[in-house]
């Protein structure tokens, strides 16, 4: 898991080949005029959803795995968004088997800590990352990209 600012995006260009293209597309793109929904940047290798939701309370927010894709997770409007976190290998209480084809897994898991993203800054999530996004309070836009490992 990654927490940084979107003016340290380089650092984390080498993370992945497709790493600097996805950033490069979050930084180039006006993100609060483009409809909410799933939009392919290059095809299924990096793919964002563009969502507006009401945020959850801890107890309704499920930790999730991905196995195929990483996670870059920005907040676009709205004061800040919680997400909660454990390790995947800790993760004991399967909510259902692996959904292969929409690459998630969701699990029941008190998470082990909690931070939280404001706008201007982004979170990385791995497939070793099991995470609980959209915690808090308010209406938020953000988007989740997502780029195939």
């Amino acid at each position: 898991m990654i927490l940084d600012s979107l003016k340290n995006r380089a650092l984390y260009h080498g993370i992945s080949p497709r790493m600097q293209k996805a950033f490069d597309l979050i930084e180039s793109t006006d993100w609060t005029s483009i409809e909410p929904g799933i939009h392919e940047l290059d095809g299924k290798n990096i793919y964002v959803n563009v969502m507006e939701c009401d945020l959850k309370r801890k107890p309704d927010a499920k930790l999730e795995i991905h196995n195929r894709y990483i996670d870059i997770q920005v907040l676009i409007s709205g004061e800040e968004e919680s997400f909660g976190w454990s390790e995947r290998k800790e993760l004991q209480r399967p909510l259902g088997a692996f959904d292969e084809e929409k690459d998630i897994q969701f699990f029941d898991d008190v998470p082990q800590t909690y931070y939280t993203l404001r706008p201007g800054q982004f979170t990385v999530l791995f497939p070793d990352d099991g995470h609980a996004p959209m915690v808090g309070e308010g209406h938020v836009r953000k988007i989740i990209v997502k780029v195939l490992r």
